[in-house]
């Protein structure tokens, strides 16, 4: 089970880009450069790693919880101070 959900979250970060990638296409309100895939990339796999890493490490679910909480928080406060530094 643990290495099936790693294939589905590494498998999902790809499947993700894709909406702004298409998106792209349709709008130019979606202006990303190749740096902005990049580092969203990055974020993404961060985030999905440290997610596996408190499922398989941590017994306790509130302490599972909180620390899948955090990470997600985590990954919202660096996405929005991103935002707000692009314009």
């Amino acid at each position: 089970m643990t290495n099936k959900r790693l294939i589905c979250i590494l498998f999902s970060i790809p499947v993700l880009l894709l909406i702004p990638f298409i998106a792209m296409r349709f709008t130019n309100e979606v202006n990303w450069t190749p740096l902005d895939f990049v580092v969203m990339g990055a974020m993404l796999l961060v985030t999905g790693l440290g997610c596996e890493l408190a499922l398989r490490l941590l017994r306790p679910s509130w302490i599972r919880a909180a620390t899948i909480l955090a990470v997600l928080l985590g990954f919202v406060t660096v996405w929005g101070a991103l935002v707000h530094v692009g314009g």
